[in-house]
């Protein structure tokens, strides 16, 4: 059983919980994930780590079906029946020069510590994320404190500048300022322009696949994915890949594959 020690609303929702695991905290690191499961009828689901405080990790997770719905219900002190990981392979973490970390929406809440794991092996970071709207915009604070070069936008000017990610990225490597390596995380549609941005450039750029993960070994092929000439599954191959050679068209099928089965359950749930 794993401890609850913090489950809070951090925008509409999205929520962020605390939860005492002290195993998988000792061997995490940026860019893995965890698989939960609140009891022993509950279904498993994939989460990132979105930090790692001592014994303690944070998972951040948006409200999307029965199993997330259910998650916000449960309280400080309480438990959940699994918490397994470290899985996946971690960020390739070491000093390359500039590093630009891209993300967008929820996904902002596990770039994160991969946006602080690159500051910390001596890059020069730049942060960009984006939202709809400053309500949307999650991990603010946490970011600023990472002493970065920080940009926001907002799709309806609410906060930072309007516009999207991709339009400063963009502004940035015309500039002539040199990027070693553009890291992104958020929607398909964001980390498709961010890589078809980043190519004429010849910019190398990393994607994390998180949102088509589903059982986390492998073993159910819902995380396939074709990049370049090979099958991979985002779960036991990634979930990180060269956004250059990545299949969108074939990703955002699959992100889409369950939605009808949780509309369905919601509503048996009167969810």
């Amino acid at each position: 059983m794993y401890k609850i020690l913090y489950n809070e609303k951090i925008a509409p929702t999205i929520f962020k919980m605390v939860i005492e695991a002290p195993l998988v905290a000792a061997k995490a690191k940026a860019g893995q994930f965890t698989m939960i499961r609140i009891d022993e009828v509950g279904e498993r689901i994939p989460l990132t780590i979105a930090d790692i405080d001592g014994k303690n990790i944070a998972i951040v997770y948006q409200v999307a079906g029965v199993t997330t719905y259910r998650l916000t219900e449960k309280k400080t002190g309480e438990f959940l029946s699994d918490v397994v990981g470290p899985l996946g392979h971690s960020t390739d973490i070491r000093k390359i020069g500039t590093v630009c970390c891209v993300g967008g929406g929820v996904g902002i809440a596990e770039l994160y510590p991969v946006a602080k794991a690159y500051k910390s092996s001596g890059n020069n970071l730049i942060v960009i994320i984006g939202a709809r709207n400053k309500e949307l915009l999650i991990f603010k604070k946490e970011l600023e404190n990472l002493g970065a070069q920080l940009f926001i936008v907002t799709d309806d000017d609410s906060l930072g500048e309007k516009g999207f990610v991709s339009d400063v990225l963009k502004r940035l490597m015309d500039s002539g300022d040199k990027i070693d390596l553009v890291y992104a995380v958020g929607p398909g549609i964001m980390m498709e322009v961010v890589s078809n941005l980043t190519k004429p450039y010849g910019v190398k750029t990393l994607v994390s696949l998180n949102t088509v993960l589903v059982d986390g070994t492998g073993m159910c092929g819902s995380c396939r994915v074709q990049v370049g000439d090979e099958t991979k599954f985002a779960c036991v191959d990634g979930p990180e890949f060269d956004g250059h050679l990545v299949n969108f068209k074939e990703l955002k099928a699959r992100q889409n594959l369950f939605k009808e089965q949780e509309k369905h359950a919601c509503k048996i749930r009167g969810i």
